[in-house]
């Protein structure tokens, strides 16, 4: 990667002056990254690859800010809220009642099983998916180049890179300081999914020899922000493109793996090939029938109900709400679909329009107890039928097999979801198959 890398790894480590800036010298021209303080700045939007919009982080009015990133959320409340002042009251009280809200309780003898690929792990080696076990093969940094700054998340900082030994466009992903473990759990993950459909390929791992910061290399994805893509989708499209993320997610299930960070900003699309990869690991784990899993996963946005009670021995269905959650702020162009405040909001969120009544019979089911302060912030809300949310902006995406589809997966009971293979087999991707058959037929 040469001193180029080196600079842009020596920009977590070392400590700048706020002004300063840091020049990078590409191919044929210098590059100006901001200074240490604008890379944690707020106004730029979680990772994209590239985009054919705009090769450099995404800035975001406040309007539209909505990224779910953790180290982004607080700024972006703060921002909504000083620009609604019944937000602000609404944040003030929520915050209030946010201190004094517990853990929900579960009772004893209602464990849960995935449905489908429970055992995958169980009766694979141990070395499958013992990923603290892994030793890492370590490539040649000298071979990368850094190109442009495309992206950051809260355990990484994404580039452009180039691969000097061939002249290949790739993706750079400098980890920032982390657990060993985490990384070598996404490591592993993205080993063990190598050349599976639509999941995005890992290339090399190489590392600083001086600070030891380690880098993913990715394959090259000219993806278009999903902000400015999604809004020129057609019917068809979505159908096209939800059934290339089922291929992906059904693959990874399959393979003994939940993605559990499923999220627009998480697929990448190359439109003018059609072509998408299902990006970020860093949250991926390894399923284990019952095992308990943290819940502070996934975006707040795409949580499943299941993490937001506080149920922990959950499963592959939790990337399916999530899917459903993306496919909703698709069909229906509101993003993002449950647009919740906090993570109690958002399970407020998602009741207002799933009924109270429902949720009641899945927390029962699983022997579940809301803390009395939740319960009380929840209400009582009705079940909203699916076309209530159709408008003259949104019809022509809207068809009675795309709320059929959606209805299956935004299910409170995560053993009620589809899976990733029942989704596929749905009416609502007849003409993708289709489609997809007539290509096979004349290949």
């Amino acid at each position: 990667m040469g001193s180029n890398f080196l600079s842009v790894i020596l920009l977590f480590i070392a400590v700048a002056s706020p002004n300063s800036g840091l020049h990078l010298r590409t191919q044929q021209k210098l590059l100006c990254l901001p200074a240490v303080k604008d890379l944690t700045a707020p106004h730029l939007t979680s990772c994209c690859y590239s985009s054919n919009v705009s090769l450099s982080c995404f800035p975001s009015s406040p309007s539209s800010a909505w990224t779910s990133l953790d180290g982004f959320a607080q700024w972006e409340e703060e921002e909504v809220a000083s620009l609604n002042p019944a937000a602000a009251s609404f944040e003030e009280e929520a915050g209030n009642l946010a201190h004094k809200i517990g853990k929900s309780i579960r009772r004893p003898g209602a464990m849960s099983k995935a449905r489908v690929y429970a055992d995958v792990n169980v009766i694979r080696p141990k070395d499958y998916w013992d990923y603290e076990s892994l030793t890492v093969q370590w490539g040649d940094q000298e071979d990368y180049e850094v190109v442009r700054k495309v992206g950051r998340g809260k355990y990484s900082e994404v580039f452009e890179g180039i691969n000097t030994t061939n002249n290949e466009p790739c993706v750079i992903k400098i980890l920032k300081p982390v657990k060993k473990k985490k990384i070598k759990r996404e490591i592993k993950i993205l080993q063990n999914l190598c050349g599976g459909p639509n999941i995005i390929k890992l290339l090399d791992i190489v590392r600083d020899q001086q600070s030891k910061t380690p880098s993913l290399i990715f394959e090259y994805v000219n993806n278009t922000d999903f902000k400015v893509l999604y809004p020129t989708l057609t019917d068809y499209d979505i159908r096209y493109y939800i059934y290339e993320i089922l291929k992906a997610l059904d693959y990874c299930h399959s393979q003994g793996i939940m993605h559990r960070d499923v999220k627009p900003h998480n697929v990448m699309i190359d439109h003018e090939q059609r072509k998408l990869r299902l990006i970020d690991w860093g949250l991926a784990e390894f399923y284990h029938p019952g095992k308990e899993y943290n819940v502070r996963v996934a975006s707040r946005y795409f949580k499943g109900p299941e993490l937001l009670v506080d149920l922990q021995d959950y499963d592959y269905s939790l990337d399916m709400w999530s899917l459903g959650c993306m496919f909703a702020g698709m069909i229906f162009r509101k993003e993002p679909f449950f647009y919740g405040h906090d993570n109690y909001d958002q399970l407020v969120k998602i009741a207002k329009v799933l009924g109270t009544d429902e949720l009641n019979a899945y927390l029962n089911k699983y022997r579940l107890e809301l803390d009395p302060h939740l319960e009380a912030l929840v209400g009582r809300h009705s079940r909203k039928p699916w076309s209530k949310f159709i408008n003259s902006d949104n019809q022509h995406l809207v068809s009675p097999e795309a709320l059929d589809f959606l209805d299956k997966l935004l299910r409170y009971d995560h053993q009620e979801r589809f899976t990733a293979r029942e989704a596929m087999a749905h009416t609502y991707f007849n003409q993708v198959r289709a489609a997809e058959a007539g290509r096979s037929c004349t290949q």
